[in-house]
């Protein structure tokens, strides 16, 4: 790590970590080099190996400030509400992802090779970011439904997390993806990530 600040060393790896998001924009995980990573930042390709190893740490570091950004979402949807039906909660909790396209189409990547091509602090700091999730859910369920059991919101997030990781998949579908839908007899219905988030968070509460 060069020496400078730790207000530099962030803001580098801030500029890294957007030059990355901006890529995955228009192009896939594989498509996607340090090399054209380092032609979007002010520094050379050689200098982003001071901040992170490997492609998979900047897409972990990528992740890791979604569900941060996320984490504050739901820090704000607790604190703007004394109280909140099912339907309230579901729509809330459906609208924040709606907002975190990113983090999803991460999430449908194959987390075990980006998580085992990371340093252990890299992943670490993941973590940290991803169990700060858990508790928001867990915070909001604790604030909103007084009358869920432990096991009940153990269930809700053991099954929603899950869940969270095919919402992109199957609400961002390519033209390809449709015709060969099509050409296979598949009578598939097509959900926006908000249609299918609030769906399912309704059936985990039942409402």
């Amino acid at each position: 790590m060069p020496k400078g600040s730790e207000e530099l060393t962030a803001a580098r790896k801030e500029e890294i970590i957007s030059a990355c998001a901006e890529l995955y924009q228009t192009m896939s995980f594989k498509d996607i080099t340090i090399k054209e990573i380092g032609a979007l930042t002010s520094f050379t390709r050689t200098s982003i190996y001071n901040y992170f190893q490997t492609k998979e740490e900047i897409f972990l570091a990528l992740l890791q400030r979604e569900y941060k950004l996320w984490n504050e979402k739901l820090q704000q949807i607790r604190a703007a509400h004394e109280v909140m039906t099912a339907l309230e909660f579901a729509d809330a909790l459906a609208h924040s992802l709606e907002e975190r396209a990113t983090l999803l189409k991460i999430m449908a990547m194959n987390h075990y090779d980006m998580e085992e091509n990371s340093r252990m602090e890299c992943l670490v700091e993941f973590k940290e970011a991803y169990g700060q999730s858990l508790t928001e859910v867990r915070n909001c369920l604790d604030k909103f439904f007084t009358k869920m059991t432990m096991q009940d919101k153990q269930d809700f997030i053991f099954s929603f997390f899950p869940f969270m990781f095919g919402i992109y998949p199957y609400t961002v579908v390519s033209e390809k993806q449709r015709e060969a839908m099509v050409q296979a007899n598949v009578n598939y219905v097509y959900m926006s990530i908000y249609e299918i988030t609030f769906s399912e968070v309704k059936r985990l509460l039942g409402a």
